[in-house]
């Protein structure tokens, strides 16, 4: 998967990072990122899923529970983006 794939909409640098941090589970990722709607959290979940990033862990509990926490590709993925960021801070400031 190329990395404009993943990337490919505004939220997903959000909901990574706040994955990263330790917000696993979707409400508390919806209150967490303000502005993002269930929809559109729901979706970019079940993308980085797909693409490797993700993994989705269900509880067995009444109710259901239900985390999101990085793989190990994700967590590279993770630091690799940290760095992109480094390079624009660089590049925004002119060094």
């Amino acid at each position: 998967m190329l990395l404009e794939d993943v990337i490919g909409c505004r939220w997903t640098i959000s909901v990574l990072r706040a994955v990263s941090k330790g917000v696993r589970r979707p409400g508390a990722l919806q209150r967490h990122i303000d502005g993002i709607s269930a929809k559109v959290l729901s979706d970019r979940l079940k993308h980085f899923q797909r693409a490797g990033i993700f993994e989705r862990v269900v509880f067995p509990e009444i109710p259901p529970r239900v985390e999101y926490r990085l793989t190990p590709f994700g967590k590279k993925f993770s630091r690799l983006l940290d760095e992109v960021e480094k390079l624009q801070g660089q590049l925004d400031d002119g060094t």
